[in-house]
């Protein structure tokens, strides 16, 4: 296993995870370890992706992180200081869009806004301008439904950052989207990270993904779940994420993960077998 050490400076990490574990009671009254015994650091302002088997607690942790679940055993630290309920730094980015289908699309941007007490004209100027940022000026006026996938993940976008949060955690947000359209909002996620320095949680089946897109890449086992790698990315910055994978030191970083990787992967799928 190579494990490489961070060059981040020593300051209290975004988020940080302290020995945590998770243990889960499945229907038949079993308990099942989804995570056992994780330490990782989210340094301020880094882009860390989490890599990992099919079922190995990826999204156990993001949930942690958000504070959606408290941890058996261990700590989550914010800024250093024990999450208690809710992370109110975050803002989370799931797989699937939260769009409310009976709200336009400057409605729906500008939800988050209104939840906090901010006037409707503030939050739909705000709102307006995010729109601009994600390439949707023009399609304030639409609903949902009638806009594609890759739309509407650019309004998913517009909604995480207009609340600017210090943290944004995202689950497998484009893994729905076809290949060219997912190539392009990570550019777009890149282009915004790039800009405002959010600390970002990115959790992926896809190494390659993992690797175009971090700072660094974290890889867990098959379950019980533990931390068996963690890879700085020595790849420049701007990236093209379609660009970056044709690099040498891409492919190289890539294989030396993929070794610590695939017996997971092998594990896990025998696991599932079973």
């Amino acid at each position: 296993m190579n494990r490489t050490e961070s060059r981040h400076p020593k300051t209290a990490p975004a988020i940080g995870f302290h020995n945590v574990s998770k243990d889960f009671i499945t229907p038949s009254g079993e308990s099942f370890t989804a995570i056992r015994g994780i330490t990782l650091d989210v340094p301020d302002g880094a882009f860390i992706t989490v890599v990992g088997p099919t079922g190995c607690g990826k999204s156990t942790l993001l949930n942690m992180a958000a504070g959606l679940l408290a941890p058996g055993g261990g700590e989550v630290r914010i800024f250093g200081e024990p999450l208690r309920g809710l992370n109110r730094h975050a803002a989370y980015l799931f797989q699937q869009d939260a769009l409310l289908p009976w709200r336009t699309v400057l409605d729906n941007v500008t939800l988050g806004l209104l939840f906090r007490g901010e006037t409707r004209k503030r939050a739909q100027e705000h709102a307006r301008e995010w729109l601009r940022r994600v390439g949707l000026a023009g399609f304030e006026d639409r609903y949902p439904h009638q806009l594609s996938g890759g739309m509407r993940k650019r309004v998913a976008l517009a909604q995480t950052w207009i609340v600017d949060p210090r943290i944004l955690l995202m689950d497998e947000p484009f893994s729905a989207l076809d290949v060219q359209t997912r190539q392009i909002m990570e550019n777009e996620l890149l282009r915004l990270w790039a800009e405002t320095r959010k600390t970002v949680l990115f959790v992926t089946h896809d190494l390659e993904e993992a690797i175009a897109l971090a700072d660094r890449v974290a890889v867990l086992s098959a379950p019980p779940t533990r931390l068996i790698g963690v890879y700085d990315v020595d790849l420049p910055r701007p990236r093209n994420v379609a660009e970056i994978r044709m690099e040498r030191d891409f492919a190289d970083l890539y294989r030396k993960i993929w070794s610590d990787l695939k017996g997971e992967v092998q594990k896990s799928y025998e696991q599932r077998l079973a």
